[in-house]
């Protein structure tokens, strides 16, 4: 058996420009991403390494490159592609849980805002 851990980012902060309705690429808006990954442990606990663990930085980077990129009508296909790209990125992912928030997501009321939630098993 072996064991994991989980690195989580939390409330990484982006503007972007996606949305099914053409003044939401027009105007963007910002978008909130947390993404919780499931990596096997391998040497990096024992060996105090960086070559062995998912390092955040790089993270956030693919994170953010994915997030200000192309549009997308979806925030699901969004999440799907940032979990996907995390767990091809980081082969010791072993499964990837990403939110992404939109707290500015044109609906006839008042609410925080929208998430959705994917989970990408490697």
């Amino acid at each position: 058996m072996s064991a994991t851990y989980t690195i989580t980012l939390k409330n990484c902060a982006f503007f972007a420009r996606h949305g099914v309705l053409d003044e939401e690429e027009f105007l963007g808006q910002r978008f909130f991403v947390d993404a919780e990954l499931e990596v096997e442990q391998g040497s990096a606990l024992v060996d105090d390494s960086i070559d062995d663990t998912v390092h955040y930085g790089i993270a956030f980077t693919e994170i953010e490159r994915i997030v200000t990129g192309r549009r997308r009508y979806l925030i699901e296909a969004l999440a799907l592609e940032v979990a996907k790209t995390l767990c091809v990125r980081f082969p010791q992912v072993r499964r990837a849980k990403v939110s992404v928030r939109k707290p500015n997501a044109p609906v006839p009321g008042i609410l925080d805002y929208v998430e959705v939630t994917v989970e990408h098993v490697a």
